[in-house]
């Protein structure tokens, strides 16, 4: 057996193949006369034992090579606008440490439309939603009767991204992956451990949580049932800590939803997002804790980033108003029927005309109306939405026929109202147009594979994807580049 082990070795088979040889040894000795027929009986089942050993055992090297590749932590914290982080009374103590150490952005640009769960995949796909196909936070479905478009968040990944993802290359690598309330991921192939936004009591990292009596199953059960955004955050971030310090998987997506609540309730960089600001630093610092306990700060990198930005508004327009008077839909109050079907998302605005005999004539007939709506800062047809990012409407069935932008200070509303525009208290939206300075989000990187120093001018957030598997070393495809000027 010894000569076999060493013929196996000229033959360049790994060290951890060679040690389960003779790890088999051990157990099976053999120590028959040489030339007797037990002998060459027992050469022979080792043989066959070794020929079997790439089944058996890449499992446990797929293991130990994730315990030593690179791990990047990507935390989003929604609607954090770029312009934030230039106020220096800003209270987010951990997200200064960071860019101070590492690279940050004048401004990360979104895509169109400008929303959460289109973004957050835009930077782990690499492309917009014309490649990916999500337009809301959730699967939009139209419905036959002429209703308002429904939006079903709990639906498969499969169903809802058309694209690959980042923790799809790096399980096909071999690496571990994580996520933490991301979106667009239920259901998904390639994620090892998962604690979502609506937390499954079965899950591993649910059951960590109470054995350690961070929850309760009734908690689990009830999420998002009165519960305050902060300790939805709070308990998110304990899932983020678990699967690090416990874990330590390669590729981490964590995401904060605070700051966004806040702001949508009481107006963009308010008091109240403020108070949010410093709640998501608190959960950050946590984590950066977190990495540093795990022992895995030499082989970390930390991408903080932010969907979209946020803009505060003061009219909400009601658009089936206009619908109601051109006589392609009926209703009162917040309910409304017709073939033009109106899906509100903010600083934008959907129309879904399902009969296609009689898109062009409506579309033309539609676009000069709405147009003329005060604070409407754009209509466009699917086709000339299409330059802008929107998916083509003979591709996929989340496209809608019509795309409006609002401008600022207004915001979309669904139903019908006395007037077509109604006051408001200062609330917060985005959803408008990606190149408006509102909209920029935030951009900070750093850690081990980031150069300290650095200022980016404003870039696409397409070119995060590339960047993170460059770091993690996996295969995507090629689209926009990565920020190599960042990395060492």
């Amino acid at each position: 057996m010894a000569q076999a082990a060493s013929k196996v070795s000229r033959r360049a088979y790994p060290a951890w193949r060679q040690r389960a040889v003779a790890r088999a040894s051990a157990l099976w000795p053999i120590s028959q006369p040489e030339g007797s027929a037990l002998k060459r009986l027992s050469a022979l089942f080792c043989a066959l034992l070794l020929a079997s050993l790439p089944q058996a055992v890449p499992a446990f090297a797929q293991t130990a090579a994730a315990d030593r590749a690179p791990v990047v932590i990507l935390v989003t914290i929604d609607g954090f606008p770029a312009r934030a982080l230039k106020d220096p009374r800003l209270p987010m103590p951990a997200l200064r440490a960071l860019a101070a150490s590492g690279a940050v952005a004048e401004g990360m640009m979104p895509i169109n439309p400008t929303v959460t769960w289109p973004n957050h995949t835009a930077l782990i796909t690499g492309v917009n939603a014309s490649g990916h196909h999500v337009l809301a936070n959730g699967h939009i479905v139209v419905p036959e009767d002429g209703g308002d478009p429904e939006v079903k968040p709990w639906v498969d990944k499969d169903q809802l991204v058309d694209a690959r993802t980042l923790y799809e290359a790096a399980t096909e690598k071999g690496l571990t992956t994580a996520q933490v309330d991301w979106v667009a991921i239920y259901g998904a192939k390639g994620v090892t451990w998962k604690f979502d936004e609506a937390p499954k009591l079965d899950d591993t990292i649910s059951k960590e949580l109470m054995a350690q009596g961070l929850v309760t199953a009734d908690q689990l059960e009830h999420f998002g049932d009165d519960s305050s955004a902060a300790w939805r955050d709070e308990i998110w971030t304990d899932a983020a800590v678990d699967i690090i310090e416990k874990h330590r998987s390669n590729l981490l997506l964590f995401h904060l939803l605070q700051t966004d609540t806040l702001q949508h309730e009481y107006g963009a960089m308010s008091s109240a997002g403020y108070e949010a600001y410093a709640n998501a630093d608190h959960c950050l610092a946590r984590v950066v804790e977190a990495v540093k306990k795990a022992g895995i700060a030499d082989r970390t990198t930390f991408v903080i980033a932010s969907d979209h930005g946020f803009a505060s508004y003061t009219k909400t327009i009601h658009v089936a108003n206009v619908l109601v008077e051109a006589g392609v839909a009926q209703g009162s109050g917040r309910q409304s029927t017709g073939v033009a079907q109106l899906m509100p998302e903010g600083g934008a605005a959907f129309i879904y005309i399902r009969d296609k005999a009689k898109r062009a004539q409506l579309e033309a007939e539609l676009k000069p109306k709405l147009a003329a709506l005060e604070g409407v800062a754009g209509v466009y047809t699917n086709e000339e939405a299409r330059a802008i990012g929107i998916p083509s409407d003979a591709v996929t069935d989340q496209a809608p026929q019509l795309y409006l932008v609002a401008k600022l200070g207004y915001a979309f509303g669904d139903g019908v109202a006395p007037t077509a525009i109604t006051a408001n208290p200062e609330r917060g939206a985005h959803g408008y147009l990606n190149s408006m300075p509102e909209m920029q989000a935030l951009f900070v990187a750093s850690g081990v594979a980031v150069k300290p120093g650095v200022k980016l001018p404003d870039f696409p957030n397409l070119r995060v994807e590339p960047t993170i598997a460059q770091i993690l070393g996996v295969s995507m495809p090629k689209n926009e580049p990565p920020l190599t000027e960042i990395l060492k």
